[in-house]
């Protein structure tokens, strides 16, 4: 089956199998960012951006994104460099295996809601697995991030 999409801005038009995973074709297209981990939908090392929303590739089929429009850290690196300075200074990058999926949920959250309550942080990175770290340092990453962005300073939310 021939599919035609728009990846990290470039068109590409590939035969697929019915049952390539979208996780496999971005992999296979370069995106070393988007990783294979738990193959469940639990951990969220497969996330990309499908149509503007986080999702996790390793549960959709190619054939899903006919037409569509992906994002992977690869396309959106000024975004995510910014984002991801912010989680290592708190010291929350240790491995970096999870950082890809925190940075494109964070992304993918703020581009939906420019100034989330710590509450709607917390739903929408809830999964992402990280085996190093409490996720206290990627939380209050992004909250300084944020503070940061709106010209704020202080403690919010307990997050810092």
């Amino acid at each position: 089956m021939k599919i035609q999409m728009k990846l990290n801005g470039k068109n590409i038009q590939e035969e697929i199998r019915p049952d390539m995973l979208l996780l496999d074709l971005v992999r296979s297209h370069g995106c070393a960012s988007v990783k294979r981990g738990c193959e469940t939908s639990n951990c969220g090392l497969c996330t990309v951006i499908l149509n503007g929303k986080p999702v996790l590739s390793c549960s959709v089929l190619a054939a899903r994104a006919d037409g569509a429009a992906v994002e992977t850290l690869e396309g959106l690196q000024e975004e995510a460099a910014e984002l991801g300075a912010f989680i290592a200074d708190q010291g929350a990058e240790q491995c970096g295996f999870c950082n890809p999926g925190y940075i494109l949920n964070a992304i993918a959250l703020f581009r939906e809601n420019p100034d989330p309550s710590d509450q709607e942080i917390l739903e929408y990175l809830a999964g992402n697995l990280c085996r190093c770290s409490g996720y206290e340092g990627q939380l209050r990453g992004l909250r300084n991030f944020l503070e940061q962005k709106h010209g704020r300073s202080g403690k919010k939310g307990g997050l810092q």
